[in-house]
């Protein structure tokens, strides 16, 4: 089996949940070569990304009413969606960039 171009992330474990990245299942394999394709594993990553986002929101409406029993819960998953979050710009900033060098390349 390849290693997929998003397994990095994978690695990244203590993000909740975005160590299923680099995981594949039946659907979303390639025919013969058993890699992920890119774009399936950029839904993933950002389904991922988006979870943590509102399990932030979540967390911060129930800080700001009373109803959260420990704090730094709280802000460990406000830093986990902003650490999730600087990831994705970074990896879509590298994408741009990729793509900007290949609309230069003379034919």
């Amino acid at each position: 089996m390849r290693i997929s171009p998003i397994s990095p992330i994978g690695s990244l474990s203590s993000l909740g949940g975005i160590e299923q990245i680099g995981k594949t299942s039946s659907s979303e394999q390639s025919e013969g070569t058993g890699s992920v394709s890119f774009g399936g594993a950029m839904k993933k990553a950002l389904g991922e990304v988006n979870n943590l986002q509102q399990d932030a929101d979540k967390m911060a409406v129930q800080l700001a009413t009373g109803d959260v029993e420990d704090v730094h819960k709280a802000m460990i998953a406000m830093n986990k969606a902003k650490l999730a979050f600087d990831m994705t710009l970074q990896v879509r900033n590298k994408v741009l960039e990729a793509y900007q060098e290949v609309m230069r390349m003379q034919v």
